[in-house]
């Protein structure tokens, strides 16, 4: 059952049985991935990659955050977005998570035609533990995440934060 709640004239929250959803730790490094799409239906997309991910032996799934309809950035002519959080326990090195969820990202159909363009699905690193770096991969934390509503609402209504 899906339950909808109107923030404002630009963000809803979407409640599914899978975002918010919460389970036990298992160990490893603990990480922030934010996600996104607007490319068909997003939700479903979602509880897709829930399913995938709770099957896969790199990372384990322990939490995740409402599903956020907000508008595009950047691009701004294109759909509006569906935005969630997934707290991930991980042993993977922040470059091998990092190629992990780009290989993630292309089994749910991303194409990357230009910055900021339409996707199927988007996996963003926003925190992996309290590490910083900052190389041409991958910055850490994420230095646009608290610039973002995308981030911040789902955020606020999550249990186990960082």
């Amino acid at each position: 059952m899906v339950k909808r709640r109107q923030l404002n004239k630009n963000h809803t929250l979407i409640f599914t049985p899978s975002f918010p959803y919460s389970s036990n730790n298992r160990g490893g490094h603990k990480v922030l991935l934010g996600i996104g799409g607007n490319i068909g239906d997003v939700v479903r997309r979602f509880e897709h990659l829930l399913c995938y991910l709770k099957r896969s032996a790199f990372i384990s799934v322990i939490e995740t955050g409402p599903i956020l309809k907000n508008p595009p950035f950047g691009y701004v002519e294109q759909g509006d977005f569906y935005n969630s959080l997934l707290l991930v326990e991980t042993q993977l090195t922040p470059k091998a998570l990092l190629r992990y969820v780009l290989r993630v990202e292309k089994v749910f159909g991303r194409k990357r035609l230009f910055k900021d363009a339409p996707r199927t699905l988007d996996i963003d690193i926003l925190f992996y533990e309290n590490v910083k770096m900052d190389t041409k991969d991958l910055i850490l934390p994420h230095p646009e995440w608290m610039k973002r509503n995308s981030v911040l609402i789902p955020l606020l209504h999550m249990k186990g934060r960082m």
